[in-house]
């Protein structure tokens, strides 16, 4: 493993070598390249190498279950999967060795790129690492930066030329900001602008007396920024409060208190003097040493008063943004959801479902930044809010994420006292460590969280948590106690009049007859919930519903109806983005195929399937789709591939304790090798 480090101070151009780099070198790494912002020197909160491992693997393809959730484990998967790969790595802002070490792949067909303001003696040390110093450009590189930036009037004054490229210590960042407003002020000489700079300098030096080698970078900047109009000036400076790896116009909009218009004019001019940059469309982004700058700006020229109030506006935005995407995707369980969201004026407008799909994928990144700051902090609160409203989003198949943010609000619950929050984000951990398999821990969080939601009289946080305890059990294979607690929790929701939480706990309650194999009463409950849905307007729930109706359908052998459910399903599901939801459609679809005698359109289903549920990390799922490929492909005559799959399939299930998808594998893997005695002792489930 070649590793090289290009080390150097702010602004020197690290990332844009070692980009450029990568960009010419790819046809050495035919299987691609990974590249993260460790964001080592961000004034808020560096990238874990956990989180940024977790980036990894999804990248390379293993996201769910293969992703593990202890981090010493997820580096060894990292290793593992790229053990016989030929890839680059770019770990670009490292702040340590210790951020960086987890993130070596280990493997002499890859290389690492590491990009640090520190010279990391411990990656030359201990593995070898080459270090490439990355100084200031030479006077005459400088020089020729400035009159390609500038134009006619650096040519024409080379004396002022080369002064100038001194007052910016020859670096990069400083020389194209300086450069910019030099071409924003064409009637100006240079030799007017240079002297003018030079005055401030020696401001500065007198001011800095420690020697800091940033202050002459400082000074530039500080440079441009009072050529900015007042009201650019403060929204650069109030930019610095926000947490999130990049950010948009509505965003900057609440920081500000400005409309949307204003806000969009400050950001285009920011980002023509080099201030902001460009991070896609309609996406902005700071470079780390101006961020820093901006907020030391704030600290010294915004009343604390007022840089209070631009991060309350700043929740205010998205906890508001994600209370009005939520309400346009899933407005039948808005009375689920936190009832006092704040409004803000710079919500972006969400006409409908398609446009807040979008809002939610551009921000989500944002949110789980601005959650973990707020659960942090002294607003605490906010993110106990931001986790409770995204829950359904997230559980359409963002399940690290939603680790991730429910785990935030529990610490700021538990931080600020919040026994309410407390149970909620108890029960949403919970709900998340039962669609990752994890049963056990399921199990221990969502029991947590209902002697809170009894301690504190809260009957329909107590029918939520014993809904989904009724599911681990379901999937655990106690069907007895899944059924107890489900009757329980319907009860509850009938005394409150929920008819969204009598709907699907009616589903879950029917998904449990099933599995005892009483298909006409799993009949009956799938029915009675979908009339309901029919009523709330719940299109989840409808989807969810109709695919347990379509799996009834199918042992009922009725199965053009168990196909029109199942098809039903799939389109709703795709509509909302709900890929776990996909993945069920999917399977229970190639179900019926192979039932239909279509053993190979069964299978092309289940392949389907199983991809979805392994890129969010539904092991059950995995496990289903497994074993009714291992059927399908029996079913076209190909019994030694159906056991592999089989064989797989019971792994996935023992691992997670399902014992219905276990006693499943072994039958098929028993029918393909023609093991009758095999086949007949063991229980019938499809």
């Amino acid at each position: 493993m070649t590793i090289s480090v290009i080390s150097g101070t702010a602004g020197a151009g690290k990332t844009a070598l070692a980009v450029h780099w990568a960009h010419r070198a790819r046809d050495r790494f035919p299987d691609g390249q990974l590249y993260v912002n460790l964001r080592g020197y961000d004034p808020d909160r560096p990238l874990s190498s956990g989180d940024a491992l977790t980036r990894f693997l999804r990248a390379l393809g293993l996201s769910g279950r293969h992703i593990p959730l202890d981090p010493d484990e997820r580096a060894s998967r990292y290793r593992t999967e790229m053990a016989d790969r030929r890839m680059l790595v770019v770990l670009d802002n490292a702040l340590s060795v210790e951020q960086v070490r987890p993130l070596l792949p280990g493997t002499p067909s890859c290389a690492v790129l590491v990009t640090s303001r520190d010279s990391l003696a411990g990656l030359v040390a201990l593995h070898g690492a080459q270090r490439i110093e990355l100084g200031p450009l030479l006077p005459a590189e400088a020089i020729a930066l400035l009159r390609l930036l500038i134009g006619d009037r650096a040519q024409q004054d080379h004396t002022s030329s080369a002064v100038l490229a001194e007052q910016c210590a020859r670096l990069p960042l400083a020389l194209r900001v300086a450069a910019e407003l030099a071409a924003a002020r064409p009637g100006v000489p240079l030799s007017e602008l240079v002297a003018e700079l030079s005055d401030q300098q020696r401001r500065l030096e007198l001011l800095d007396a420690g020697g800091d080698s940033r202050a002459t970078v400082r000074s530039v900047f500080f440079w441009s920024y009072r050529h900015l109009p007042s009201a650019a000036a403060r929204t650069f400076r109030l930019l610095a409060l926000h947490p999130g790896p990049d950010f948009g116009v509505h965003a900057t909009a609440a920081l500000t208190g400005e409309d949307v218009d204003r806000a969009g004019r400050r950001l285009a001019l920011l980002t023509r003097a080099h201030l902001v940059q460009s991070a896609g469309p309609g996406r902005y982004a700071m470079h780390d040493l101006l961020r820093a700058y901006a907020d030391r700006l704030s600290l010294t020229y915004d009343k604390e008063e007022d840089r209070r109030a631009a991060g309350t506006r700043l929740l205010d935005h998205y906890l508001a943004g994600a209370t009005v995407a939520m309400d346009t995707l899933y407005p039948a369980e808005r009375h689920h959801r936190p009832g006092t969201a704040p409004t803000a004026a710079s919500v972006p407008p969400m006409r409908d479902q398609a446009a807040a799909r979008a809002w939610l994928s551009a921000e989500i990144p944002v949110m789980s930044s601005v959650c973990a700051l707020a659960a942090d902090g002294h607003r605490a609160g906010y993110a106990v809010g931001l986790a409770a409203v995204l829950f359904r989003h997230l559980d359409g198949g963002h399940h690290m994420e939603a680790l991730s943010f429910h785990t935030h609000a529990l610490r700021a619950a538990e931080h600020i006292g919040d026994r309410a929050g407390q149970a909620h984000a108890l029960t949403n951990l919970g709900v998340v460590h039962w669609r990752l398999g994890t049963y056990r821990s399921a199990a221990v969080h969502l029991r947590q969280a209902l002697i809170l939601h009894r301690a504190s009289g809260d009957r329909a946080g107590q029918a939520r948590t014993l809904s989904n305890l009724g599911n681990v059990h379901w999937r655990s294979g106690d069907h007895p106690s899944a059924a107890r607690l489900h009757q329980q929790a319907l009860s509850l929701y009938e005394e409150l009049g929920d008819r969204v939480g009598q709907a699907r706990t009616l589903t879950n309650l029917g998904n449990v007859c099933q599995r005892r194999g009483e298909y006409d009463l799993a009949d009956a409950y799938q029915r009675r919930a979908l009339e309901l849905h029919g009523v709330t307007g719940d299109q989840i729930g409808r989807a969810r519903t109709l695919t347990n109706l379509g799996a009834v359908r199918l042992h009922q052998g009725r199965y053009e109806a168990a196909a029109d459910h199942h098809g039903q399903a799939l389109e709703l599901f795709r509509r909302f983005g709900h890929h776990g939801g996909q993945g069920y459609a999917m399977t229970g679809l190639g179900d019926v195929y192979l039932r239909q005698g279509l053993p190979l359109v069964a299978a092309d289903h289940h392949r389907q399937a199983l991809r979805l549920f392994r890129t969010i990390g539904e092991r059950y799922g995995e496990a289903s789709a497994l074993n009714g490929l291992g059927e399908a492909l029996r079913g076209a005559g190909r019994p030694d591939e159906a056991v592999v799959y089989h064989v797989r399939a019971e792994a996935v299930a023992a691992s997670t304790g399902e014992r219905d998808e276990q006693a499943r594998a072994r039958l098929g893997a028993a029918l393909a090798r023609g093991d009758s005695d095999a086949a007949d002792a063991s229980p019938t489930l499809r």
